[in-house]
């Protein structure tokens, strides 16, 4: 368990000056009207597209390999939009740091929330699949409201930023978890805890299987959904959250708990997440974050690298 962070008088170092000014730059446009800041993660994410075209690149090969029939202007066109919401998401880590509460609780829309009750009825915990959508830290903040959860978490290599993303991450939430711990994981599930896992990027080839996803066939896929389903008395339950496109807020949907699950046959798992991962993609494709090269483990050293052209 992550202890509650405590401000270090070295974070005053001028090392640190830079860090602290970007901040504080976030912090003031958080304040801004809502609506003023997705029209400047707008912008902001259209610079990202002319500017730094190695992500627009990756964002691209990504959508080539999972949607090969796609025809290349509309891949192009959701390589921009995608990118946008690239640039809001940056807007909206201040949003889910700082707003108040009344502010930010205001824009959620809760959906199939009966799903988790149903889930917790017995005292079980429950392991939440979420998905690496570009509102994710808006996500956290936001489920604290509807049940207070833990989540696994990965530091941050600058102190400051490290002090600032935990204090911001769990201002709604129960506790954070070092990613690696499995144990504490396990131990917060069996105490009937609400935890958060994202089971949906490339995490090499440790603790992994190469299971279909969208038109690639062999893509890595973590099998940790299957470690704490198996290790923990607890139900699994995916959960997403996107943005609505007139402003209005967040729709964050609870989908039915897995039925046997795991069945103990592990490719056919991974897969079966790997169909919730690829449903909930295709609900809202242009706000997935496309820019993490998801394809990049292959299962033979000697396979050819799918972002090489």
């Amino acid at each position: 368990m992550i202890e509650k962070p405590r401000f270090e008088p070295r974070f005053l170092l001028p090392k640190y000056w830079l860090t602290w000014l970007s901040v504080g730059f976030l912090y003031a446009i958080s304040w801004l009207p809502y609506r003023w800041q997705l029209g400047m993660g707008r912008v902001l994410g259209r610079l990202f597209y002319r500017f730094v075209p190695r992500r627009a690149d990756i964002a691209r090969r990504n959508l080539e390999l999972s949607f090969p029939d796609m025809p290349s202007d509309e891949v192009e066109s959701l390589v921009r939009k995608n990118l946008e919401n690239t640039g809001i998401a940056f807007f909206e880590t201040g949003m889910a740091w700082w707003w108040p509460d009344w502010r930010i609780r205001r824009k959620l829309h809760v959906h199939g929330v009966e799903h988790l009750h149903a889930a917790q009825r017995d005292g079980r915990g429950v392991l939440l699949l979420l998905f690496h959508f570009l509102s994710l830290e808006v996500h956290a903040r936001l489920h604290g409201f509807v049940k207070p959860a833990v989540g696994l978490y990965r530091p941050h290599n600058n102190a400051v930023m490290e002090y600032l993303q935990t204090l911001g991450r769990g201002r709604s939430n129960k506790y954070m978890i070092q990613r690696r711990d499995v144990k504490g994981m396990l131990q917060a599930l069996d105490q009937g805890e609400i935890a958060g896992y994202l089971p949906d990027q490339d995490y090499g080839r440790r603790k992994t299987i190469f299971a279909p996803l969208f038109a690639v066939e062999k893509a890595s896929t973590t099998t940790g959904t299957l470690l704490f389903a198996h290790g923990a008395n607890c139900a699994v339950l995916p959960v997403t959250c996107f943005r609505r496109d007139d402003g209005t807020g967040y729709d964050m949907t609870f989908y039915p708990e897995f039925e046997n699950f795991p069945t103990g046959d592990d490719l056919a798992d991974v897969t079966r997440v790997n169909k919730m991962v690829e449903f909930a993609i295709k609900q809202r494709p242009e706000q997935y974050m496309w820019i993490h090269r998801r394809f990049k483990t292959r299962p033979n050293d000697t396979d050819p690298d799918l972002y090489k052209r």
